[in-house]
């Protein structure tokens, strides 16, 4: 049985992984890791890591950047696997996750859909082919209480994109006014509204084509289960830096 902490349990993730766990009879959530801790679960609640003593296998984030520090002090405290699902880390926070990662099993991905990243893979054999004929434009939409812009899903997408390429490209964060597209940008557009769980549009526009690849979640258990997937790939794990790619071709 595998022993599960989840960080940020009484958020809109943590509620559906709490829900969703119930199809996986190997995962027990032994810990709940929430600033708000009035909230009848089956397991116990903290409001900070570093107040949990309860034995573990893996240590599961849907929470906030700024947790970034207390999880991997903890874990690699307690010599734990550390799956991140939050988005919106920092270029130095991403630094700190990679320099880490050589002390303890690290699995970091913008998004735990299945689907988002067999796109992710279709990206990377296709966007130098289609560069120079095509122009290339990414829109993502999310609902109205998404924290980050863009999100780390058209991110991941973007720069896979841009690490396709051989020739140098760069990004372009909307645009406003009358303004001639270039042929090296790579266009992200954000767009917030409602209860948008997430979709995702890459654009190819060429002369007189255009093709489209677009990833559309209908809740938020697609994510969850990739999520729980992942915990289950990482027990266990030697030091290093993990992500979908390995739990899709494990």
């Amino acid at each position: 049985m595998l022993k599960l902490i989840l960080c940020g349990c009484n958020g809109k993730m943590g509620k559906v992984i709490t829900e969703k766990v119930i199809s996986f009879n190997n995962i027990n959530i032994v810990a709940g890791i929430d600033k708000n801790t009035n909230v009848n679960n089956s397991y116990p609640i903290f409001s900070a890591i570093k107040e949990c003593s309860i034995d573990s296998d893996v240590v599961l984030d849907f929470s906030r950047p700024d947790m970034l520090d207390d999880l991997l002090s903890y874990c690699i405290e307690n010599k734990l696997p550390l799956v991140l699902c939050t988005t919106g880390y920092s270029d130095e926070q991403i630094n700190k996750i990679n320099e880490k990662s050589k002390e303890i099993p690290i699995f970091r991905s913008a998004n735990m859909s299945i689907g988002i990243n067999i796109i992710n893979s279709i990206l990377k054999n296709i966007s130098n082919k289609l560069y120079g004929d095509f122009d290339i434009e990414i829109i993502e939409k999310h609902h109205n209480q998404k924290v980050d812009s863009p999100s780390g899903t058209a991110l991941l997408l973007a720069n896979t994109i841009k690490d396709s390429i051989s020739e140098e490209t760069e990004f372009t964060y909307g645009r406003v006014g009358n303004s001639k597209r270039k042929d090296t940008e790579i266009g992200i557009h954000a767009v917030r509204g409602g209860s948008i769980v997430g979709e995702h549009e890459i654009i190819f526009a060429g002369t007189g084509e255009t093709i489209e690849i677009k990833h559309t979640a209908l809740s938020r258990e697609v994510f969850a289960m990739g999520a729980l997937k992942a915990c289950q790939f990482m027990k266990g794990k030697n030091a290093g830096l993990y992500n979908m790619n390995n739990v899709i071709n494990d």
